[in-house]
C-alpha cells in the first residue's frame, strides 16, 4: 500500500515538461490522415459507381443489339 501512495505522490509532484514538437510531426500526421480519408472516399465511390457502370454497359449492349437488328448491313449486289 505504501508503494502505491509513494507512486501517487511522485506522479502528483512531477513538474510539466517543456517539450517542443516541430511542425514536421504535425505535417506527417496531417498527410497520413488525408491519405486515409482519400482511400475511404475512393473505396466508397468505387462501390457506389460499380452498379452504375454495369447499368451503362447493359444499356450500351441493348442499344447495339437494337441498332444492329434494325438495319441490314449485308451487301446484296447483283448476282
Amino acid at each position: 500500500m505504501s508503494r502505491i501512495i509513494g507512486l501517487l505522490l511522485l506522479a502528483l509532484g512531477a513538474s510539466p515538461v517543456a517539450a517542443y514538437i516541430g511542425p514536421g510531426a504535425g505535417i506527417s500526421v496531417l498527410g497520413s490522415l488525408l491519405g486515409i480519408l482519400a482511400t475511404i472516399f475512393v473505396a466508397i465511390g468505387a462501390i457506389l459507381f460499380w452498379p452504375i457502370k454495369k447499368l451503362m454497359k447493359r444499356r450500351k449492349a441493348k442499344k447495339e443489339t437494337v441498332v444492329s437488328g434494325d438495319t441490314d448491313t449485308s451487301d446484296h449486289g447483283p448476282i
